[in-house]
């Protein structure tokens, strides 16, 4: 069941330039309306703040009964230019005019263009892009291409792909297998011994950020450098968000070039100017082998890619490794679209900027209250504070969802915490988001940390 109440409250209304309070939330109307949802749908889909959305512009989400969100979801990490911007409207529109909608992998030319666009900012020498659907799509391709790769290279042998603890890599078998949260695997009982984790360096969980701990755990599990096919990180972990030391992602870097293991980061979250860069392993000056690229894409509609080195890429014969959705017309004139207005409206520069101002906020957040906020990351415009039982790293997922809902009564809306026990206040707002919005969410974030902390 979730933990958001189904009781009607009468919050206080709120009427400011951002945010609009004017009924009961969840509103009394609404609930036949998740009720039918919770009747028809598995209990999966029920974990987020109660609320119908109608209708969702730039940074802010709206029901159909009169209340305005200052949005800080990005949907989840999706709408990076801001919903429903309207070049994006412009080009579906014209799409839908065109009477393209669907192509399985024949050639159509804004698929060309697309895939164009995706290289032009990839590092140099990744020149071949792969158009799919979801972000998991993506991970499992880059797995799939990595042992593939391993075997030709060394053998059967040459299979291990080593991933990090507590990673997220997707909700189907291979991404879960590649994941480092135990409890998401207990579902697949027999799990492939060539999927290996090892510490993630965060600094929070793991204190030693030495890749030392990265060689040791190793060696410790048996596994031989040589017979390591692929590596596959998180830029950063979402439920931090945790990064890499650079100094560790370097020494990453090397030790996959001196074993012939290909090096993928995975950006579906991270990527598209979200931390104040345009693909967010920019900020280790490291340059992987295969990148994994979705939600941020395209802002709006399902499409996601891998983008990486052609004798990679190549490896699979023509029909062998396609997807029924492939470069669909309608997400692509989407992508193609968010990511011309990422630029010419310098939304990874106002990340950078703006993200400066937000951890400065945060920290002044965490001061007050530093034994409840652990723990702080903050880069570009994703942020995240632990919110934690005192004098221990245990979290607290009870006061982590009473801040959250709290929020929401006041106009802020977020998703459902997330991490270890669902202790993370997860801070994503929209790229395009001014510094007057986002000083006006991390005042009501400020005040209700206040209330219940």
């Amino acid at each position: 069941m979730s933990l958001y109440s189904r009781t009607p409250v009468d919050v206080p209304k709120v009427d400011t330039k951002y945010r609009k309070i004017q009924t009961a939330l969840p509103v009394p109307e609404s609930l036949e309306i998740i009720e039918k949802l919770e009747k028809y749908e598995p209990e999966s889909m029920s974990g987020q703040p109660p609320i119908i959305w109608d209708k969702a512009e730039g940074f802010h989400v709206y029901d159909k009964w009169g209340n305005k969100w200052l949005d800080w979801s990005s949907g989840v990490l999706i709408t990076n230019i801001g919903h429903s911007h309207p070049k994006i409207i412009e080009a579906l529109q014209k799409e839908i005019d065109s009477k393209l909608l669907t192509s399985y992998v024949f050639y159509h030319e804004k698929r060309a263009e697309l895939v164009d666009l995706l290289q032009q900012d990839a590092p140099q020498g990744l020149d071949k892009v792969f158009l799919l659907s979801t972000g998991s799509e993506a991970t499992e391709n880059c797995i799939k291409l990595a042992r593939t790769y391993g075997i030709s290279k060394g053998g059967k042998e040459k299979n291990i792909i080593v991933s990090f603890n507590n990673a997220f890599h997707g909700r189907t078998l291979g991404a879960q297998l590649a994941g480092g949260i135990p409890a998401l695997k207990e579902w697949i009982v027999n799990l492939d011994p060539g999927f290996v984790n090892v510490p993630f360096p965060d600094g929070y969980f793991q204190e030693d950020t030495s890749f030392d701990v990265f060689l040791n755990s190793l060696k410790e599990q048996g596994i031989e450098p040589k017979n390591v096919a692929g590596v596959i990180s998180e830029s950063y972990q979402g439920a931090g968000p945790f990064f890499m030391p650079k100094e560790y992602a370097k020494k990453l870097e090397a030790f996959c070039r001196q074993n012939d293991t290909l090096l993928i980061m995975d950006e579906v979250q991270a990527g598209f100017g979200r931390s104040g860069k345009w693909f967010t392993f920019e900020h280790y000056d490291i340059k992987p082998d295969l990148i994994a690229c979705g939600k941020g894409i395209s802002s709006s509609l399902p499409i996601s890619a891998v983008i990486g080195r052609s004798d990679v890429m190549n490896m699979y014969p023509p029909g062998s490794m396609t997807s029924t959705h492939s470069a669909s017309p309608l997400p692509v004139v989407a992508a193609i679209e968010n990511l011309k207005v990422l630029k010419d409206e310098k939304m990874t520069e106002n990340s950078f900027e703006l993200g400066k101002f937000l951890k400065e906020r945060l920290l002044e957040i965490q001061k007050k209250h530093p034994d409840k906020i652990a723990y702080l990351t903050s880069k570009g415009l994703v942020a995240g504070m632990q919110i934690v039982n005192a004098d221990t790293k245990e979290g607290d997922k009870e006061k982590a969802y009473e801040i959250n809902e709290k929020c929401f009564q006041k106009g802020l809306l977020m998703f459902a915490p997330v991490g270890i026990g669902g202790r993370c206040i997860k801070i994503a707002p929209p790229l395009m988001i001014t510094k007057e919005a986002l000083e006006d969410g991390l005042n009501v974030l400020e005040e209700v940390c206040d209330e219940v902390l």
